[in-house]
């Protein structure tokens, strides 16, 4: 990949670092799942580079603590808190009609659930995949007018972001049953399936709104112990070389800021001007999947057009578009 698209950061530079010298005063933010983890570590590096943020969560409370904790800091307006459910399409309809046209220049679809029992969101979706993508896609169509107003405001391009993982490796998405109405249900598997979607998603996004202002890239933020393992018991965790029985955390991880870092890269990195469809990790474009490294690199099923218009197309009618 002689033409790999890198930055001058790093595995674990924190997200204050890649947002620091940008001034982000009068554009405007939505962060997804930002009451928590690596979102809130997000939010609080845009806040802190004078975005004005909006922390789209489940929970008032947890959204209002947080905001209260980025405001120390933020050079911006004190973030705003607005609720979403993402398992929920009336919430996510209900929130796209608060938010009308009004012009956004980033959107970080970062909120996520990981390997939780088989379960089914308010639509009758599978949990995972139901959430991560269906929610996200829905909540991201609602705010693309916003998007495009807001890169015809600002007259600097739009960008969303889409948070994907390592786990995309698992599965491709299974278009004949991506529910588990009929096959067995795996929880890594159903994660996995969830987060190639993520990346198919950005794929299909860039291509319908680069004319319009708009870049979307996919994210892989490394691995972090946040709220996302809430469905793991700590004796998986420890099994599959996570921590260690005294609770160490493995080598490698990230700290909760660091995860951060390639989220507000891709949101304010120059070096993706005008460039999107990728799949990013480490605040630089991945390599290809290889077998001898299974911690990175990103599958060809994740950023394959073919399947990205097949999954929006499938996406349109989940969710009742048009």
């Amino acid at each position: 990949m002689t033409d790999r698209i890198t930055s001058p950061f790093g595995n674990f530079t924190p997200a204050r670092e890649v947002v620091a010298g940008h001034d982000l005063g009068g554009k405007v933010a939505i962060v997804t799942g930002s009451a928590s983890g690596i979102g809130v570590e997000t939010a609080r590096a845009l806040a802190e580079a004078g975005a004005e943020v909006v922390l789209a969560v489940r929970n008032a409370v947890a959204g209002a603590d947080v905001a209260a904790d980025i405001a120390k800091t933020a050079k911006g307006p004190t973030p705003r808190v607005e609720i979403v459910d993402l398992s929920d399409f009336a919430s996510i309809r209900a929130f796209g009609q608060r938010w009308g046209t009004k012009p956004l220049n980033i959107l970080i679809n970062n909120a996520g659930v990981m390997a939780c029992p088989q379960t089914y969101t308010t639509d009758d979706l599978e949990m995972q995949i139901g959430t991560n993508h269906f929610g996200h896609y829905l909540f991201s169509l609602q705010l693309a007018q916003g998007l495009v107003q807001g890169a015809q405001a600002s007259g600097s391009e739009s960008r969303l972001v889409s948070l994907s993982s390592i786990a995309h490796r698992m599965s491709a998405v299974d278009f004949d049953d991506p529910h588990y109405r009929t096959r067995p249900y795996q929880k890594w598997q159903a994660y996995g399936q969830a987060k190639t979607a993520n990346s198919l998603f950005a794929v299909g996004f860039h291509q319908r709104f680069k004319d319009h202002g708009v870049i979307a890239n996919a994210v892989m933020p490394g691995g972090i112990m946040t709220p996302l393992q809430r469905h793991l018991p700590r004796e998986e965790m420890i099994a599959m070389g996570w921590m260690d029985e005294a609770g160490k955390v493995a080598d490698g991880f990230k700290t909760t800021e660091q995860g951060a870092s390639t989220s507000v890269w891709a949101a304010v990195g120059p070096e993706l001007t005008g460039i999107g469809g990728l799949y990013l990790e480490n605040c630089a474009q991945a390599v290809p999947a290889s077998k001898d490294n299974r911690f990175v690199g990103v599958e060809p099923w994740a950023l394959d057009a073919e399947a990205a218009e097949k999954l929006w197309d499938l996406s349109v009618k989940t969710c009742a578009i048009g």
